[in-house]
């Protein structure tokens, strides 16, 4: 089934060479360039994911996002922007984003995202995932997980950077050890918590408010 993808950006001429690229492996449902026309559209087309700019007048992305996941928390967002200020960043995920990366990304890394994301995966550039993490865990009540408690120091720095939306060979570089060590850590992982996915190991750390 096709992913559907909306639009959401006050740059006419970036949406246009977006929804060039997208159009050949997404069903780009509708676009919008003010906040309250977003808002709307998204409510009637109800796409699988939204790409919202942060900075727009009305309200900016983050009165779309936050209007959206209320009404429609089924439909997943992901702030695409070229701002990668923290506080944009953790604004957009306070307000139900599930994923923030910029501008500077390529088409093919853009196209992954949206498969990620649509799949309740959240996805971060990797420079800015850092202090998303940080921001949130700063914020958070330190308390006893015997889940958690079960794996290893490396294991659970695996787990962190995997539901951070990293992928194997990134992880494998930011902890200087091998992808093939990075798998056997998640393997153990996935066999520790009885989880059979990344997927589902990403949606454990959400939960829990790991990530």
């Amino acid at each position: 089934m096709t992913i559907s993808v909306f639009l959401v950006d006050d740059h006419e001429l970036f949406l246009s060479g977006v929804r060039a690229e997208l159009d050949d492996r997404f069903d780009v449902v509708g676009w919008a360039t003010d906040v309250d026309q977003a808002i709307d559209a998204i409510r009637k087309a109800r796409p699988d994911v939204v790409l919202v700019d942060v900075h727009m007048p009305g309200g900016g992305g983050v009165t779309v996002v936050k209007n959206i996941t209320e009404t429609n928390p089924e439909v997943r967002l992901l702030a695409l922007s070229v701002s990668d200020a923290p506080e944009d960043v953790i604004a957009m995920i306070r307000g139900g984003a599930r994923g923030y990366v910029t501008k500077s990304i390529s088409p093919v890394d853009l196209a992954a995202a949206i498969d990620r994301i649509a799949t309740d995966d959240a996805v971060f550039s990797p420079r800015l995932a850092g202090f998303v993490l940080d921001a949130f865990t700063e914020t958070m009540p330190v308390e006893h997980d015997p889940d958690l408690d079960q794996l290893t120091p490396r294991e659970q720095e695996v787990l962190r950077q995997i539901a951070r939306g990293y992928s194997y060979k990134q992880v494998a570089t930011r902890l200087s050890i091998s992808v093939k060590t990075v798998e056997s850590h998640v393997s153990a992982v996935l066999r520790k918590l009885q989880l059979s996915s990344r997927h589902e190991l990403t949606r454990w750390a959400t939960e829990r408010k790991i990530v």
